[in-house]
């Protein structure tokens, strides 16, 4: 009894030692399952010694005509760039560093990998295909099933089929008509073989030692999806990186846009590269054992084209007695397009998905989607009776329970119930008895003066004077329940104040109304000043008896502006 204790002892210490471990060695774990390293060091080496441009991952440089728009066109993303780069073409490790130790079970089951594609670039597709064979050990591709979405580009036809006779476990399949991505996905997942389904896109590169991590936690609990860390490939110069933020959970707002958040204290493990809950998925990369799939029920097939299939996947695999993990030792890169390149034949698609979403998972809390998206009230969700019967038959548990087990972090950063703003309405200047103005400007606008319409200024229409100062300490333009998603932002004590995306993480975004008018930016330690005559709004050093820094909202919630003044000095 003795000798086998102390035996498993030195195994855990022999496991948690970064000892550069050989090419795949075994071990004994104390649960008696046997463990390897499934890295591929040949690999490793020969990607380390390639040399080139786009190699490791590092921005192609690129002089200015490569920056031409028509490089963009077909795709989304620069096709000069992608064609001048090699389609093995080597990336960077940015794991954590413990990932290089850890060793996963020595049975692992095999996947079909299911890359759907609509008229996607050919150097981009078949960077995906290569890198996937170089960085996955044969014995864990079961295939790889290639699904056409009716592509009409030449190079995806019979060139295409030449190409992939290369590879033994590729096999492409292709839609009667456009499917829209959902569909083209479950076609995919109904014909593969794999125990474990694994759902990539079409313009990704994996990383080293990918996939062993995702099937490792599918083994130990088969009713688990899992997703990879997704780095940013670059649409323009292809560098490789990681997201802002890296490791953070996928998260919602309650007009229901996919948000990160980071992870809470109560989930951070010891070893930040081990996989954590998160509760929502981002989309497109992820595994999930191929049977718990289809005893989900797949993907609702009542979702049209896109959207929408990530909450639904998501909502149903924790409520339905499964679980959802991150997992930061997984790695792969994906281009984020600059602009989607074809048609999407949506309409209402998406807003319907989201309703169908909402109301066969989502319970009482689908309210909150309404009063903010009170057009999704008259949408129609089809006929969504077998959604909830296979709820029923699942056993599943509320909406409300998942809001309080697994989304508990999720109210803090997006809560259903908007907190009162502290002040709402025109902002006008008092030296220019003008009103900030936005104009319906996105990200990079810069605000200016211009008559208040409420003085009667004409066309109307080419305004924007409505701002909401929130409970986030930010000013966004719209009424307070239809806020539009910029932020005024400065950059320095002498800027001007532009639009900028919110990030609600208070920084250059982070104002204050304080007694004597002005507003003021604690970041610079400066106030929003303007020059009456050019219409010019900047920051300033402050200078509360100048006029052209005092400022009055129309509407004022003292309540909550007074909580807000004295947190802010205490």
């Amino acid at each position: 009894q003795d000798t086998a204790g102390r035996r498993s002892v030195k195994h855990k210490l022999f496991h948690t030692l970064p000892l550069g471990l050989g090419d795949g060695q075994l071990f004994t774990w104390t649960d008696g399952l046997k463990r390897k390293d499934w890295h591929d060091y040949e690999s490793i080496q020969k990607d380390a010694m390639r040399s080139g441009k786009g190699e490791h991952g590092k921005p192609y440089p690129l002089t200015e005509e490569d920056h031409d728009d028509s490089a963009y066109r077909e795709n989304g993303f620069n096709i000069f760039v992608s064609n001048n780069i090699a389609l093995e073409r080597s990336l960077p490790d940015i794991r954590h560093p413990n990932c290089k130790h850890k060793v996963y079970l020595e049975k692992l089951p095999n996947t079909s990998i299911i890359i759907p594609f609509h008229n996607e670039g050919w150097t981009s597709l078949l960077r995906t295909i290569h890198s996937i064979i170089n960085r996955t050990p044969d014995s864990l591709i079961a295939e790889i099933i290639l699904v056409d979405d009716f592509s009409d580009r030449e190079h995806l036809k019979e060139k295409l089929e030449e190409y992939m006779v290369r590879f033994a476990k590729v096999r492409i399949v292709r839609t009667k008509k456009r499917e829209g991505l959902i569909r083209t996905r479950l076609l995919g997942a109904s014909l593969a073989r794999g125990e474990v389904l694994t759902f990539l896109d079409s313009h990704c590169e994996v990383n080293v030692n990918w996939l062993p991590p995702l099937l490792n936690q599918i083994a130990l609990n088969h009713k688990t999806i899992v997703c990879p860390m997704i780095d940013v490939i670059d649409h323009n110069h292809f560098g490789y990186e990681a997201q802002a933020g890296d490791a953070m959970r996928g998260a919602f707002d309650w007009e229901m846009y996919y948000k990160r958040i980071p992870i809470p204290p109560e989930l951070q493990r010891a070893d930040p590269s081990d996989p954590f809950e998160s509760p929502v998925m981002a989309g497109g990369l992820f595994a999930v054992n191929r049977k718990w799939f289809w005893e989900l029920g797949g993907y609702d097939p009542g979702l049209e084209i896109w959207g929408g299939e990530q909450y639904e996947i998501s909502f149903k695999v924790w409520m339905c007695g499964g679980g959802m993990f991150d997992v930061p030792c997984s790695r792969v890169g994906h281009i984020y397009r600059k602009y989607v390149p074809y048609k999407v034949p949506s309409g209402t698609s998406l807003a319907r998905n989201l309703k169908r979403v909402a109301e066969t998972w989502m319970d009482e809390f689908a309210e909150y989607i309404y009063q903010r998206r009170p057009e999704y009230r008259h949408l129609s969700t089809g006929d969504i009776s077998a959604q909830k019967e296979l709820r029923k038959h699942l056993k599943c548990k509320d909406f409300k329970w998942f809001m309080a087990a697994v989304a508990w972090d999720v109210p803090k950063y997006y809560p259903p119930v908007e907190p009162p703003p502290a002040a709402w309405g025109e902002i006008r200047n008092v030296a220019a008895n003008l009103c900030v103005d936005s104009k319906h400007g996105a990200t990079g606008t810069e605000l200016r003066l211009d008559v208040c319409v409420k003085d009667g200024s004409e066309r109307t229409w080419s305004h924007e004077q409505l701002f909401t100062f929130g409970w986030r300490e930010d000013i966004r333009p719209g009424e307070p329940l239809h806020t539009r998603k910029f932020c005024f932002d400065a950059i320095s004590h002498s800027s001007p104040v532009t639009l900028y995306d919110c990030h609600g993480m208070k920084g250059n975004q982070h104002w204050s109304y304080r007694k004597d008018k002005t507003l003021f930016h604690p970041v610079s330690s400066s106030c929003i000043d303007c020059n009456p005559a050019e219409k010019k709004i900047f920051m300033n050093r402050c200078d509360p008896l100048s006029e052209t820094q005092q400022w009055i909202f129309e509407h004022i919630n003292m309540t909550v502006l007074e909580k807000f003044n004295s947190k802010a000095s205490s």
